[in-house]
């Protein structure tokens, strides 16, 4: 489900309620999505199978979505991470951290 630009705003205004600059709202949006994004979920990277297992905030970077692949472990930017299907609940926070991040 698509959400509309207001919804989005919506979401982005309850997420960075109490933050005054970017980085206090860029670790707001990751303890957001971290409370309501269900892990572990699959999603595929570059034509493989990949298991999220954590969400962590980088400095410099934003927010990276941990994934792995058997003995595997890579780190992939959460704006870069391709949309699970289906979708696992609190995915729409996802969402939102990418419009408020465009």
């Amino acid at each position: 489900m698509r959400l509309t630009t207001a919804e989005l705003d919506a979401m982005t205004a309850e997420a960075i309620i109490d933050a005054h600059d970017e980085y206090e709202q860029l670790t707001a949006f990751h303890s957001v999505v971290e409370d309501r994004l269900a892990l572990p979920f699959n999603t595929v990277v570059l034509g493989v199978t990949v298991t999220v297992t954590a969400l962590r905030l980088r400095p410099g970077t934003g927010i990276v979505a941990l994934c792995r692949r058997g003995r595997y472990r890579q780190a992939i930017g959460l704006l870069d991470l391709p949309l699970p299907e289906p979708a696992p609940e609190g995915w729409a926070w996802v969402d939102a951290y990418r419009h408020w991040a465009s």
